[in-house]
């Protein structure tokens, strides 16, 4: 099975200059916890809900007029929409994240995959599992 079989097609988005305070209301519309960020019509990072908690809120940052550019992780971990769900698992695993932007041949972002997505379309409830352990492996032990 191919990711563009069970990805979220589309997806909503949020410019770096937007506020967090407004790209928390999208996520709170939407009931999503990552947005895509683009500047025009390049796609630059990602801004998650966490990131808006660790990176903002918990340093003591406005959420009124901190952008997302400041707290936003410019490196999109993705996948290909015709690559095979074992390989996106494989990429989940590895970058430990929770969701992939995917993208199509041309490079353009087509929609999103979640850990979500493959617990509810793939049949291997082992293989899911597996993935989930390693994503929610701490990546460094604080002390």
């Amino acid at each position: 099975m191919q990711i563009k079989d069970i990805m979220t097609h589309g997806m909503e988005a949020i410019e770096t200059e937007s506020t967090l305070v407004q790209a928390a209301e999208k996520m709170k519309v939407f009931d999503i916890g990552m947005l895509p960020v683009f500047e025009g019509d390049n796609l630059v990072g990602v801004v998650t809900d966490r990131d808006i908690v660790v990176r903002a809120l918990a340093a003591g940052q406005d959420p009124r007029s901190t952008r997302v550019h400041d707290v936003m992780t410019s490196a999109v971990i993705h996948c290909l929409e015709d690559q095979d769900i074992e390989e996106a698992i494989q990429i989940m695993e590895e970058n430990q994240v929770r969701r992939l932007i995917v993208l199509d041949r041309n490079r353009q972002p087509v929609g999103i995959v979640s850990l979500g997505d493959l617990a509810v379309h793939v049949g291997e409830d082992c293989l899911v599992g597996e993935c989930v352990r390693q994503v929610s492996e701490p990546s460094h032990v604080s002390r």
